[in-house]
């Protein structure tokens, strides 16, 4: 084998291994931003506060009670999921049950729509909704957009539409699932969080 055979040889063995250190490193870059693009998951349990819900009294139902396009804003209790099996998460009197679990506020606000507070089943409301996390205003917050189901048990996908801090870049599905009434009348929901981040 002569001078020229072996340098054209280490040329293609120094090839094989560049190649190979390429391949290598794009399937690790791969996997990394495969991992990467895993959601998040975030699941927590809401009670709202009845006593301050306030809606539009100009578009209501002969009973009083909102119709088809009365706007509205709540608030309720964060509390961390499971909380709520066993409890309604609010007193008659609108404080939470559990104040050493509320781990967070929560506002709703938007449009009754459908059947609206005469709903059985089905989409009766149209909301964002604002999850702050913490004690801390708009440090670490959560919005989301979307239907509300009259069915207890039903689940049903909401747009998460962005957030703060942790959460700035928040982008994702969340899946609302209605529990039933608490002690205030107001209603119980479990929340899923799918954040891609």
């Amino acid at each position: 084998m002569n001078i020229k055979t072996n340098r054209s040889v280490i040329l293609m063995i120094a090839g094989l291994i560049v190649a190979a250190i390429a391949v290598a490193a794009a399937a690790l870059s791969f996997g990394n931003a495969a991992e990467a693009q895993q959601p998040e998951m975030l699941e927590f349990d809401v009670a709202e506060d009845m006593s301050r819900f306030i809606f539009n009294q100009d578009i209501v139902f002969d009973d009083g009670f909102p119709a088809d396009g009365s706007n509205f804003i709540t608030r309720g209790y964060i509390y961390p999921a499971g909380t709520l099996t066993d409890g309604s998460g609010v007193n008659p009197d609108g404080s939470p049950e559990f104040p050493d679990q509320v781990i967070g506020e929560w506002i709703c606000e938007g449009y009754m729509i459908n059947d609206a507070a005469h709903a059985t089943s089905g989409v009766w409301v149209f909301s964002t909704q604002f999850f702050q996390i913490g004690d801390k205003a708009g440090a670490q917050t959560i919005t989301t957009t979307g239907y509300e189901l009259a069915d207890v048990g039903e689940a049903v996908a909401r747009a998460i539409t962005g957030g703060t801090g942790e959460y700035s870049d928040a982008r994702g599905e969340s899946e609302q699932v209605l529990l039933g009434l608490n002690a205030s009348e107001g209603v119980n929901l479990r929340v899923k969080i799918m954040l891609n981040k």
